[in-house]
C-alpha cells in the first residue's frame, strides 16, 4: 500500500516446515520459532522451489472496500483465495478488520475459515497506527503500543509477522530519521520477539522508499527478528521523485522476510508495464531468498481477479525462467 487509503527458507528447517504442512499437521508455534532464525525461513519449500506464491488482501481492495459488487465479506478473503486463485497462503491487511484485533471470535473464525481451506495466513500488514519514527517521543511510544494489539492478532491467526511502517513525519535529518525509526521498531521488535514473531517494515513512501536509509534503519536496529519486506513498486520518494526499485529491493533483501510482487498494468504479452519481473526476481533469488511472494495487484484497468491471474500467471512464467 502506498498510503492508509491507496495501498500501494536454512534448508533444514524450511523443509522440515514443508514436510509438516504437507502431512496437515502445520505447527504455528514451530513455524514461527524457525521464522525468526533466518530470513527466508518464511515457510519456504526446499531448494527444488524457488519460492512460493501467496496473496496480499490489498489486491482485492476495491471489493473489500465496497466499491465494487458484490462487496467482498473479509471473512471470505482466505476461501477466496483458494477457490478462486489456488492460492494456499494470504497476507491481511488492518484496514479490513480495523476494529477486530482484540476480537477472540471474530479471529478463530477467521482462523477457521482458512484452515478449513488450507490457507496460510502469513502476517497482518498494519496501517494508521501511529509513526513509529514520530519526532514526538511520547507519539513514537504510543505507536509502538498501538501495534501490539495486532501482533497478538497475528500470532493467534498462526502468522509469522506483522508489517509496519517506518514513517518519520520528514522531520529532521536523514540520520536523525534514521534513529527515530530504529528506536520504534527496536521496541516493537522486542514486543514481537516475545511472541516468537518478526517485525517487518516496507517501503512506503518518503524515506522508507529509500532502500539504503531502510537497509541503514536495519543495521541500527540489528534484531533477528526485524527485518524487510521489499515491495516491486512502492518507491516514490514524495517529493515527486522516484528511488531505483531494482537497486532499492537489491538494497533490502538482505533483511526480507516477505516480498510483495506489486503490479498494476499488462502489455499484451502479459508482463507488468512498470517492473521487470525476470530482473527483479532474479535480484530476490540472489540474496537467498526463497519464502513467499506476495501478489499485489494495484491497478484499476482490470478486474481485481484479472489482475490477480496475471500477476500469477506472470510469477509462475518468471519462476521456470529465473
Amino acid at each position: 500500500m502506498n498510503s492508509i487509503i491507496s495501498r500501494r527458507a536454512f534448508i533444514s528447517s524450511a523443509a522440515a516446515l514443508a514436510g509438516a504442512t504437507a502431512a496437515g499437521c502445520y505447527n504455528s508455534e514451530r513455524a514461527n520459532i524457525l521464522v525468526q532464525r533466518h530470513s527466508s525461513a518464511t515457510g519456504a519449500p526446499s531448494g527444488s522451489v524457488k519460492f512460493r506464491i501467496s496473496l496480499a488482501q490489498w489486491s482485492y481492495h476495491r471489493a473489500l472496500f465496497g466499491g465494487t459488487a458484490p462487496k467482498m465479506d473479509h471473512l471470505d478473503f482466505p476461501v477466496v483465495a483458494r477457490k478462486r486463485h489456488g492460492i494456499e497462503a494470504v497476507e491481511l491487511v488492518n484496514q479490513f478488520m480495523m476494529t477486530k484485533a482484540g476480537d477472540a471470535a471474530y479471529l478463530r473464525e477467521l482462523r477457521n475459515r482458512a484452515d478449513g481451506e488450507g490457507v496460510r495466513i502469513l502476517l497482518i500488514m498494519c496501517d494508521g497506527e501511529g509513526s513509529l519514527g514520530d519526532s514526538d517521543a511520547a507519539k513514537r511510544k504510543t505507536a509502538v503500543s498501538n501495534h501490539h494489539k495486532w501482533a497478538d492478532a497475528a500470532k493467534t491467526l498462526g502468522g509469522h509477522s506483522i508489517r509496519v511502517n517506518a514513517a518519520t513525519g520528514n522531520v529532521g535529518s536523514f540520520e536523525d530519521q534514521q534513529k527515530r525509526a530504529a528506536e520504534g521498531l527496536s521496541l516493537l521488535g522486542d514486543y514481537c520477539a516475545h511472541l516468537r514473531l518478526n517485525c517487518i517494515v516496507e517501503n512506503h513512501g518518503g524515506l522508507s522508499s529509500n532502500g539504503g536509509w531502510l537497509a541503514g534503519v536495519m543495521r541500527l536496529v540489528n534484531k533477528p527478528n526485524v527485518g524487510t519486506l521489499p515491495d516491486f513498486g512502492n518507491f516514490a520518494l514524495g517529493d515527486g521523485t522516484w528511488y531505483d526499485r531494482y537497486l532499492g529491493v537489491e538494497e533490502m533483501m538482505p533483511y526480507a522476510k516477505a516480498v510483495s510482487a506489486k503490479s498494476n498494468a499488462f502489455d499484451s504479452a502479459g508482463n507488468c508495464v512498470e517492473t521487470d519481473y525476470n530482473r527483479m526476481l532474479k535480484i530476490v533469488l540472489k540474496h537467498g531468498y526463497h519464502g513467499w511472494i506476495g501478489i499485489e495487484y494495484e491497478g484499476d484497468a482490470l478486474p481485481e481477479a484479472e489482475g490477480i491471474r496475471l500477476t500469477k500467471e506472470l510469477l509462475e512464467r518468471v519462476r521456470n525462467e529465473v
